[in-house]
């Protein structure tokens, strides 16, 4: 059994800084997209990150996994791992096919439950509606 890595990706992304959380386990990618607004200093990244971590986790493992094929997750010697991290802040890092497919769908899955809340909404609406105007019928006939 493969190990879980987490990463998670800051990137501007036209007006606002964008943050991406990849979840990549048993050679699936689940992955989740947050704007953040302005540029993030690390201790306000922290400190969102302690506010909102865990949502931001349990959203992107309700996302749809998508394989990823050619990544491997490797142990790494941790001074490598901080080198590559340093490289990788460095300059700005771009989604994975993986990741831009599973936020797809994510974006998507958000997309109907949206289009379904909002038609409940208008069904209740109407429903009041109704119930409105048939009260004030039957209180215009009683006041006959």
């Amino acid at each position: 059994m493969e190990g879980i890595v987490v990463t998670l990706s800051v990137y501007l992304d036209g007006p606002f800084w964008v943050g991406v959380l990849e979840i990549v386990e048993d050679g699936a990618v689940r992955a989740t997209r947050f704007t953040l607004g302005s540029e993030p200093t690390d201790p306000e990244l922290y400190e969102f990150l302690q506010r909102h971590g865990v949502a931001l986790l349990e959203r992107a493992a309700s996302s749809p996994a998508v394989p990823s094929e050619g990544r491997e997750v490797k142990r790494v010697n941790p001074k490598r791992a901080a080198k590559l991290a340093a490289r990788a802040a460095a300059r700005v890092s771009s989604r994975n096919t993986a990741s831009q497919e599973a936020l797809r769908l994510e974006l998507e899955g958000r997309k109907a439950e949206a289009v379904d809340d909002r038609r409940a909404r208008r069904r209740e609406a109407a429903e009041h509606k109704r119930e409105v105007a048939r009260r004030k019928r039957i209180e215009r006939r009683r006041d006959r």
